[in-house]
């Protein structure tokens, strides 16, 4: 099969990035495999996509690049196709458009796979009839705004399928948005293996990563440390990353004189390495659409205390096994959990054996072949032209042909003298 994917920004930092250069490099072991990038802004991406992956551009942000867009007229018109409701839609234009349009309408393809919301607007209005149409969803249908919500019923259904990254995303899809004869599948971000020793659950460290942001809630896990310390003054707190909210909780930090027991230790890439540092991980979130720390810190032999917010760590840990979960918000439900762990050192280090065991189940190979199995149906599917196939083409062509004629419609008004001026 060709699998071609659609991205955002193949170039940046972040979780959708990461899953996605993971699954590229894994099912480009047996078929072929592009990444498809809207943005460009550096030489290099972050990371690693294989020898077999071929990576390409849509709009190049790099000023010292002979091919730089940034000056365009277009790129400083606003987007028509891809939604205002998208959280993206500021760095999107008439530049994206047409470039986005051109690459879907002419590309040669098995499987078309989009990877946020915007972009799988794009795909379902503009891709050409032959590759099936996938639209992964990273984040969850709630996180969504009601106008987003609206315009993807509306758009949906002219996919083949769309990917959620836990059961309980996917089953909102179905149950909110209503999607006739879409394949609707959960399959879960993939995290390699990290080729380093794990933990061996002696270290007096907890260890939290991510984006210092309000919905992660470290304020909370640092108020249940401070718990903790009162009892455990031995056991020491390590955050990794950068955000928004890093001078807000390092007061917080000298407030409760917890600058010898919490560092805030910005941001580690790769991550890998400082997991095995500690024996426990915590995530204290309000609201997770998957968790790849939880699992990152899993395939590393930690076990982790999470609280149990939507969506996604009540489907990757197995509760009092490779991790313990606790209700959202509870500041002494989180220092409990901890203490629990920190005073019975057998069970920590079971915990983080059953972890590090649990946690194959995310290794790439596993979820690409999920990704494989759903989309070798879905090309069967096409490729027995079923009645809808044939239908959605049809109507896809004839709106097609209406929107062709009202953009060479506004195209001429754009044009013509108006009155009262020479051409």
């Amino acid at each position: 099969m060709h699998i071609s994917f659609l991205i955002h920004n193949a170039y940046g930092i972040g979780g959708t990035i990461r899953t996605t250069c993971n699954l590229a490099r894994t099912l480009a072991e047996q078929h072929e495999v592009e990444i498809v990038s809207v943005f460009r802004h550096r030489d290099e991406p972050v990371f690693d996509t294989g020898p077999k992956v071929r990576l390409r551009h849509l709009v190049d942000l790099r000023k010292d690049s002979p091919g730089y867009d940034g000056d365009s007229p277009e790129y400083h018109r606003p987007a028509r196709v891809f939604p205002k409701a998208e959280g993206r839609y500021q760095q999107y234009s008439e530049l994206t458009d047409r470039r986005i349009g051109r690459h879907l309408r002419t590309l040669e393809a098995d499987v078309l796979v989009g990877t946020r919301p915007g972009l799988n607007v794009h795909i379902a209005r503009e891709a050409r009839r032959g590759p099936v149409r996938v639209g992964q969803e990273h984040l969850t249908l709630d996180s969504h705004s009601d106008a987003l919500r609206r315009e993807l019923r509306g758009l949906y259904p002219r996919l083949d399928a769309v990917t959620t990254v836990t059961e309980a995303d996917a089953s909102a899809y179905r149950r909110k948005l209503r999607l006739p004869g879409v394949r609707v599948e959960a399959v879960p971000n993939s995290v390699p293996e990290p080729g380093i020793e794990p933990a061996d659950g002696t270290g007096k460290w907890v260890v939290a990563a991510g984006r210092l942001a309000k919905v992660k809630r470290y304020d909370l896990l640092i108020r249940a440390f401070a718990k903790v310390v009162e009892k455990r003054p031995d056991w020491r707190l390590r955050i990794y990353g950068g955000g928004v909210e890093k001078e807000k909780l390092r007061r917080l930090i000298d407030q409760l004189g917890l600058y010898n027991h919490v560092f805030l230790m910005g941001p580690a890439n790769p991550i890998e390495a400082e997991w095995p540092k500690g024996s426990i991980a915590a995530v204290t979130s309000s609201l997770e659409s998957f968790g790849m720390t939880i699992v990152e810190a899993m395939r590393c032999g930690l076990p982790v205390v999470s609280t149990d917010c939507p969506h996604g760590p009540g489907e990757i840990i197995d509760d009092g096994v490779d991790g313990l979960l606790v209700p959202p918000r509870n500041v002494n439900a989180v220092a409990a959990a901890l203490l629990e762990l920190i005073n019975d050192d057998e069970r920590r280090r079971r915990m983080g054996r059953a972890a590090l065991e649990g946690a194959a189940r995310f290794d790439p190979s596993q979820v690409a072949g999920r990704y494989e199995s759903l989309f070798s149906d879905l090309v069967a599917q096409a490729g027995r032209g079923s009645v809808r196939t044939r239908l959605r083409g049809s109507l896809h062509r004839t709106r097609g042909a209406l929107l062709g004629g009202a953009y060479a419609v506004q195209d001429l008004c754009r044009t013509a003298p108006r009155k009262g001026r020479t051409a």
